[in-house]
């Protein structure tokens, strides 16, 4: 009976490393599938650029798109974000896939020399402000004078953005976002100075637009009982989506936000 139980547990647990065998093989990339899509891939009909392929890398024809890290693996074209788009067709000369709304974008690879041109940027343009802005005034309230400043500062902090190009295919546009800086003096008084950038407005927006979002303006709106009231607005770069929070500096140098809109 001892005998016996061993040669179950034996068999099992080959049966196991069997099962586990032919999981991992059937997630193996398929190199010779690679091979075929080195080059500059064009749209079958309308001729534009789509995109191309240098090693495992798909260098995108939009400027703002980041380049792409990518596998082949059962018939399907996987991105390193995990998206997957199923093979339909694929020779060395032919490209056809599924992109995420179920459309069949068919692709020839390109003969013409003058496509690679379309690919002088490997690094991806990046829209965002490229010198600091500033902008200031003198307001009166109360019998008072007040003197405010306002810079938008550019900075080297990206903000990833996956959207989709005209193929259907999931890209990632780069932007950089930018501070804030606010300064209100009474006379020659200091009232307030410092920095604000988007995560101080955490608490009104929601965290999945945060993430995507950048602080893209600050503007005076008016001085009342409260004190200088700002705008800061907070846009998905290229989205119709935008929220402004209202920042207020009280005349005691103490700051107020709110959302006022979205």
């Amino acid at each position: 009976m001892v005998k016996y139980g061993v040669i179950v547990v034996a068999v099992l647990l080959l049966g196991g490393c069997s099962g586990k065998q032919g999981s991992t093989e059937s997630e193996q990339e398929d190199r010779e599938a690679k091979a075929q899509m080195q080059g500059v891939w064009v749209d079958a009909e309308t001729e534009d650029v789509a995109f191309r392929v240098e090693g495992d890398t798909i260098f995108y024809a939009d400027s703002t798109s980041m380049p792409a890290y990518f596998r082949i693996i059962s018939d399907s074209l996987m991105l390193a974000s995990g998206t997957r788009y199923g093979i339909e067709r694929h020779s060395e000369n032919l490209f056809w896939f599924k992109n995420q709304n179920g459309d069949l974008i068919k692709l020839r690879k390109a003969e013409e020399a003058d496509s690679v041109v379309e690919f002088v940027h490997d690094k991806p343009a990046v829209m965002t402000y490229t010198q600091q802005v500033k902008r200031d005034s003198v307001v009166m309230y109360n019998g008072e004078r007040y003197h405010w400043y306002v810079a938008i500062n550019p900075t080297r902090y990206k903000v990833v953005l996956r959207t989709y190009n005209d193929d259907g295919m999931e890209v990632e546009n780069v932007y950089y976002d930018n501070i804030m800086h606010i300064s209100v003096f009474n006379g020659a008084r200091q009232l307030y100075s410092s920095d604000f950038r988007k995560q101080q407005y955490s608490g009104l927006v929601p965290p999945k637009f945060l993430e995507e979002a950048v602080l893209s303006d600050m503007e005076y709106s008016k001085a009342d009982a409260q004190g200088l009231h700002f705008i800061a607005t907070l846009c998905v770069p290229d989205g119709a989506s935008c929220y402004q929070a209202e920042t207020v500096i009280s005349y005691k140098g103490e700051v107020t936000k709110e959302l006022i809109e979205y």
